[in-house]
């Protein structure tokens, strides 16, 4: 076990190096890259034209989105107060009361 790093999601020291660098969270299962340094740090994040967006920001959204159920996020949607967060789906927002993440892809900087 290496005591030396601690787990991103549960901040546990039990950690297993894999034979590739890699480590493996001994009490919560996560693995990450040992040499990708900090896996929660955000780099930056652009729209669809390349306009950095931040903390706070209000998009537009320029493809219509599907959600579950019948609605669906309509083209010209303005987004206010986005929150930006690693992970697939960059973009956390709330649209009409409903917490919704987007890809930061299908927005443009209002």
């Amino acid at each position: 076990m290496d005591s030396t790093v601690a787990c991103p999601i549960c901040t546990m020291t039990d950690i297993l190096t894999t034979t590739g660098g890699g480590h493996e969270c001994a009490t919560c299962g996560h693995e990450w890259d040992g040499d990708a340094g900090d896996p929660t740090a955000l780099g930056e994040i652009r729209d669809s034209n390349g306009t950095v967006l931040q903390n706070g920001d209000s998009v537009v959204v320029i493809k219509q989105l599907p959600l579950k159920g019948i609605e669906s996020i309509k083209i010209g949607t303005k987004v206010t107060n986005i929150r930006l967060i690693a992970g697939d789906h960059e973009i956390d927002c709330k649209i009409n009361g409903r917490g919704v993440l987007l890809k930061a892809k299908f927005v443009k900087k209002a």
